[in-house]
């Protein structure tokens, strides 16, 4: 898995306090920006955190370059829908030798780890053969409608791929840009940080809000699964591990 900040909004923290201080002053933005310094910007945003303000943090937006993460993710990921995505496409991008994601389970046991890579090759192996004779069937009626051969033969290898793809497993590996404001990602780092998250997800919101903390570790200081700053919320589902999980996201910023 690859995770890398590809944007942010500038001087953020700076953006958010001036915004939420806009709510309460008879003066206007310019001056009330004029006015704060790195000190006035972190009390303010503290307070804003403890009293839990979120609308001014939509102000502010992240931008994520994100690699290595299995259909799997990708389709709980699309959920949060207070977000911008642009996804590596099957349709027109050919996998000659598709990646794929294993879960660590099934790596750590021989006979599961043998059965899913065989499967993984006879998908490609079939992903490959469907391709090959899609693709000579439709090149030979677009050239008897009188298309070139050049013309043709990419014409139905792109129409080949759009069929093709539906054998793929949900383990096949995909890329992803993801765009979210401040206030989605609070959410989004308090639902799949959780430890009963999917493994995969929670492994990507660590990764992102690790991210996040270095360029605004006012502001996320206390982004994570809600019990680190509460009562779980998960009912008899809890995992039982709170002291674990905040002793976890306290170190966060030092690894």
């Amino acid at each position: 898995m690859k995770v890398e900040l590809l944007r942010y909004t500038p001087d953020g923290e700076k953006l958010i306090a001036s915004a939420a201080k806009l709510c309460y002053s008879h003066v206007g933005i310019g001056e009330i920006e004029q006015s704060q310094d790195d000190e006035k910007i972190e009390s303010f945003l503290n307070m804003l955190v403890e009293l839990g303000h979120e609308s001014p943090i939509e102000h502010v937006s992240f931008t994520f370059g994100i690699e290595g993460v299995s259909r799997v993710l990708t389709h709980q990921l699309v959920r949060h829908r207070l977000a911008s995505y642009s996804q590596q496409s099957q349709r027109y991008v050919k996998l000659d030798q598709f990646e794929y994601i294993v879960p660590p389970s099934i790596l750590e046991d021989e006979e599961a780890s043998e059965i899913f890579l065989k499967m993984m090759e006879e998908d490609q192996k079939a992903y490959n053969r469907i391709t090959q004779i899609l693709t000579e069937k439709k090149t030979k009626q677009y050239i008897s409608d009188g298309m070139s051969e050049k013309k043709a033969r990419s014409k139905a290898e792109k129409e080949s791929i759009e069929d093709a793809r539906y054998l793929f497993p949900n383990a096949c590996e995909t890329k992803i840009v993801m765009t979210m404001n401040a206030r989605s990602l609070m959410n989004f780092f308090s639902l799949r940080t959780c430890n009963r998250a999917q493994w995969e997800i929670r492994n990507l919101a660590i990764e992102m809000l690790r991210e996040v903390k270095k360029v605004y570790p006012t502001l996320f200081k206390n982004a994570g699964p809600n019990c680190i700053k509460g009562p779980c919320k998960e009912g008899n589902m809890t995992c039982g591990k709170i002291n674990e999980v905040r002793h976890f996201f306290k170190e966060l910023d030092n690894k």
